[in-house]
């Protein structure tokens, strides 16, 4: 079991540690001194899905010069401000690249590789479209 912390700076900073003692800057969006806890969340969505697909195009011998995922983000307008839909847009570069190069590699992440996808699944609607540059 991994653990992880968040440590109160003041006011409404906080810092997080993971459990290889990285650490993040948290704040609300009035302290605006930090990544907020709710898009931090869209982050690791993006970031858990990006390895993956890095891997299975590295893996595909399709290795990528470029990739980037722009994030939209729906949440109900009361608290807890739930999730509802996260569209995200891959944006790719690399010698080859073919559509079904990537659309495999995205489905692959979304549908078996990805914990935090996996995670948010049952509550979120989760979509996709890419570009290859």
């Amino acid at each position: 079991m991994e653990t992880t912390t968040v440590r109160w700076v003041t006011g409404e900073t906080f810092i997080g540690i993971d459990s290889n003692n990285h650490s993040t800057v948290l704040s609300t969006k009035n302290a605006n001194t930090g990544m907020r806890p709710s898009e931090l969340l869209v982050v690791a969505l993006c970031s858990c899905t990006s390895v993956d697909v890095v891997q299975i195009l590295e893996k595909k011998r399709k290795p990528l010069e470029m990739l980037e995922i722009q994030a939209h983000s729906q949440q109900d307008p009361e608290p807890p401000w739930t999730f509802r839909k996260i569209h995200m847009k891959y944006i790719l570069k690399g010698k080859d690249l073919t559509p079904k190069d990537v659309e495999q590699a995205i489905e692959l992440s979304e549908e078996k590789y990805c914990s935090v996808s996996a995670s948010l699944r049952a509550t979120v609607e989760i979509t996709w479209e890419y570009e290859i540059l």
